[in-house]
């Protein structure tokens, strides 16, 4: 949503829209440099990339978002248009992070301008790749998400009782990409521009710190590595679609479902592809045609795409026997009698995640009681609710957290006894009360400060994503507001009646218009606010020369409104501890007092 809200801004809604048609009719497109390097596309890719949470991470250079941010509009274009003349892309800093087994996972992370220029560049190659991708890829791509993967996966389970996983693992996917091979599929999905080519040669052969000039792969940590990556597995999600999903016939069909009954009476093996970035799933009928699809895609892969998989993380699954592992979820499919097909998918945390979730929150209980704090509580219970999160998509997901909590139980009275106090939060602060009041749960609380408990989370179902939706369509767009959530759509008619004074009319409409586009979460907190909670927080005052527009203002709740004025230290406690703000919410209220002159506001305070 805010995506779309600022392509709309800088006018260039129609120019997307416009090739995202042209390549939907398979039209080739050679004029696409004119638009990377417009004025427009420019500024755009700056906003994109000033919300993207690796800005402040600096590349070789030592340069992040910042430091642009100092540039005016002109010295930004001036500087892209001259970078992208005669290019030479600098060098990649070189990052390792651990991974859950042990081993490191390398990270290459460009410079500020060089992903400034890939944020550019991946703005309008995005809308034409996105109408040649196969519906059922859903990583890293616009309104999709980790849901819809699993949701796809379910209903092939439950309602065309498909009980075989294909799961291959490739082995290194990012880091042995083909460098010849991508450049021609670039090439294939109708992107002709010789000079975006070119440029694009020239970032997949940046030199790498401590590692020199690349032959294969793309950067994990690149702004254009996703795109890049789902434009390598297209092909082979076209193949696989291509041999039972779109397999064409001669015969035109009224619905497809006569179709599929027609195919099943050939000899060609049932298959469909889910696939998440480089973790995908072929689901089969049978036995037999499971391990035809294993041995095919693993000849594609290295055939076609010059790709290896790993044979000790591939297999063939009975999903009636054991559980399919697919983006840390584990989905397994049990009788139900009275199901249309006698088996139903059921899902939960695959058990080496639930170990690694398990090992954490030890390590973070023990460190909670070494320093008991309030920061402590807060980043515990930042790490449960994410965990929370994620996983409530599995059906399975209150009973195996409360397993988690119930084997933590003994550590937790032990290490916090006498240093917390035992029960149902008394006066809990609002966002408990907000999240957990109806549970009702035992838990530990430290200053006021409740944890939060594990187990409180209920299933949410996965939802199927709708093929309709899609930003480059004005159909697609409609169906995207038209699910705008209920609750704030009737939170805006409160706010429409609600009295605010004596205000401009575009104060108010822009209230509104920011309400709705950041679907009525506070922009500090990420909470969802009801009408009597928001207030509208004016970034520049209008003492200091701000206005009243759409730019200038942020949707906040009043208490962090407060936060951000307040000037006396009783008042300044108060509302941390009723608020318990996390490090990054608390660098966010101390951006906004920065620029009304007040004093920062430190997380020991």
């Amino acid at each position: 949503m805010i995506a779309l809200r600022y392509t709309e801004y800088y006018n260039l809604q129609h120019v997307f829209d416009l090739l995202y048609e042209r390549s939907r009719k398979g039209e080739s497109l050679e004029d696409l440099y004119e638009i990377v390097i417009s004025r427009e596309n420019i500024l755009l890719a700056y906003r994109n990339l000033k919300d993207n949470e690796g800005s402040e991470t600096p590349g070789v250079d030592g340069l992040t978002i910042r430091d642009l941010a100092r540039m005016s509009e002109d010295e930004l274009v001036s500087m892209v248009r001259n970078a992208l003349e005669e290019f030479e892309p600098q060098p990649v800093r070189r990052v390792f992070i651990p991974k859950p087994n042990g081993d490191k996972r390398p990270l290459g992370i460009p410079t500020i301008r060089d992903r400034l220029i890939q944020q550019a560049i991946r703005q309008v190659l995005e809308p034409i790749t996105e109408a040649r991708f196969y519906e059922h890829s859903y990583g890293f791509r616009p309104l999709r998400s980790t849901e819809h993967a699993i949701a796809r996966v379910e209903s092939l389970i439950n309602q065309a009782g498909l009980h075989y996983a294909v799961d291959i693992d490739i082995k290194g996917f990012f880091d042995n990409v083909n460098h010849t091979m991508l450049m021609r599929q670039i090439w294939n999905m109708g992107i002709r521009d010789r000079r975006i080519h070119a440029i694009i040669g020239k970032m997949l052969k940046a030199p790498i710190e401590s590692e020199g000039i690349p032959t294969k792969g793309v950067p994990q940590g690149g702004i254009l590595s996703p795109l890049l990556s789902n434009i390598v597995l297209n092909d082979l999600d076209q193949w696989v679609a291509g041999q039972w999903h779109h397999f064409p016939s001669r015969r035109q069909y009224s619905r497809s479902d006569p179709k599929y009954r027609a195919l099943k009476t050939t000899r060609l093996k049932e298959g469909w592809i889910i696939r998440y970035a480089d973790d995908f799933v072929i689901l089969a009928r049978d036995w037999r045609s499971a391990w035809k699809w294993y041995h095919a895609v693993k000849q594609y892969l290295k055939i076609r795409l010059r790709l290896d998989i790993s044979p000790e993380k591939s297999k063939v699954v009975n999903l009636r026997r054991g559980s399919l592992e697919f983006l840390g979820i584990a989905i397994k499919a049990i009788p139900k009698p009275s199901s249309k097909l006698g088996h139903v998918a059921v899902s939960g945390i695959k058990p080496k995640k639930r170990q690694q979730i398990k090992a954490e929150l030890r390590k973070m209980v023990k460190e909670l009681a070494r320093a008991p704090s309030g920061r402590m509580v807060s980043r515990l219970n930042a790490y449960i609710r994410g965990i929370q999160n994620y996983f409530r998509k599995a059906s399975r997901v209150g009973k195996e957290l409360g397993r988690i909590w119930f084997d933590l139980f003994k550590l937790l009275c032990n290490r916090l006894k006498g240093k917390a106090e035992f029960g149902i939060p008394r006066d809990p602060p609002e966002t408990y009360r907000r999240l957990y009041s109806k549970y009702r749960y035992p838990t530990w609380s430290i200053g006021g400060i409740p944890i939060f408990p594990l187990p409180a989370v209920r299933h949410w179902r996965p939802i199927p994503f709708n093929q309709v939706a899609c930003i480059y369509t004005a159909a697609g767009r409609k169906l995207i507001h038209k699910y705008l959530h209920t609750d704030v759509e009737t939170q805006i008619v409160r706010l429409m009646r609600s009295n605010v004074g004596d205000r401009s009319v575009e104060y108010l409409d822009n209230r509104l218009s920011r309400y709705s586009m950041v679907q009525g979460r506070c922009e500090i907190s990420g909470v969802f606010l009801t009408a009597e909670m928001v207030h509208a927080h004016h970034v520049i005052p209008l003492s200091m020369g701000g206005d009243d527009s759409f730019e200038n203002l942020r949707i906040i709740h009043k208490a962090y409104h407060a936060l951000i004025h307040a000037t006396a230290p009783k008042t300044i406690n108060r509302l941390l501890k009723e608020l318990q703000p996390g490090k990054k919410e608390l660098a966010k209220v101390n951006k906004y007092r920065r620029v009304l002159g007040l004093e920062m506001i430190r997380e020991n305070r």
